[in-house]
């Protein structure tokens, strides 16, 4: 596989350009909805700017809640030097659902800052996220990072960026859980053309397929480096919450809209 390439002495990794692409085709999509809806596409912007902050510092900040053991670590360092070196070893990787949790939160405070119509907002982006997801998961399978299991019908890494994901046949769970995002993206968007009664629906929709999906996924993930918790992953745990919490979303919100409905008629 592609893991990078080094300009001078700085290492550009696939994954991350692939982020990169998966960012400038997904987003400018949800301002161009947004704006066709609202007339102004630059709060979006805002929003989106913010909401990226925010996936950097969850991802991070949720990969490191996950070496939550080797935080006494960082109080025995000798130095600055090794400080650094450990902190990046245990914040440095990433974890999905933290970015997905920072950047909602981060959008929504930029939202309500900016006090822009949340539902529009909302279902505007929503796409978007699964579209960039699947990009980021091609990276993720061009660096050799996040890992199946061993499969004799698998592919086998030869520069992946984890030496234990090399030499052995995996499902190339990567590439599925991105066609999964993209047929996903693809749903979410036809809803948010052709479905007006979706308004405000479509982020909660897409976290309860979306967790199914990734809870499934995770049985064939061969990185066990990303934490668990109570015998489930870390991201099997989070699934089961962010399941109950999009659906009691969806559930009141349906019931919102119908009780709305009934009292204008």
């Amino acid at each position: 596989m592609f893991s990078g390439f080094n300009i001078g002495s700085v290492f550009i990794g696939s994954y991350a350009i692939c982020a990169v692409v998966g960012i400038f085709i997904a987003f400018p999509l949800a301002v161009y909805r947004y704006k066709k809806l609202t007339g102004d596409g630059i709060p979006l912007i805002f929003v989106c700017f913010f909401a990226a902050v925010g996936v950097f510092i969850g991802m991070h900040l949720l990969y490191g809640v996950t070496n939550i053991s080797y935080w006494n670590e960082l109080t025995e360092a000798a130095d600055i030097k090794e400080f650094a070196a450990l902190f990046k070893s245990i914040f440095g990787g990433s974890v999905f659902y933290g970015g997905l949790i920072g950047g909602i939160i981060a959008g929504c405070i930029s939202i309500k800052v900016q006090k822009l119509p949340a539902d529009t907002a909302a279902d505007c982006l929503t796409p978007a996220i699964a579209l960039f997801h699947g990009f980021a998961r091609i990276g993720c399978f061009m660096a050799g990072c996040c890992y199946g299991v061993e499969w004799e019908h698998g592919i086998t890494f030869t520069s992946s960026i984890v030496d234990s994901a090399n030499g052995v046949p995996r499902v190339p769970v990567q590439l599925i859980e991105a066609g999964f995002e993209f047929l996903l993206a693809g749903l979410l968007w036809f809803l948010l053309l052709k479905a007006p009664r979706s308004k405000g629906k479509l982020l909660p929709l897409y976290l309860l397929i979306y967790s199914v999906g990734r809870f499934i996924l995770e049985f064939w993930r061969g990185d066990e480096y990303r934490g668990f918790i109570l015998g489930s992953s870390t991201s099997q745990f989070i699934s089961i919450f962010v399941f109950i919490g999009s659906a009691a979303f969806l559930v009141s919100k349906s019931s919102k809209q119908l009780k709305k409905k009934q009292d204008q008629i």
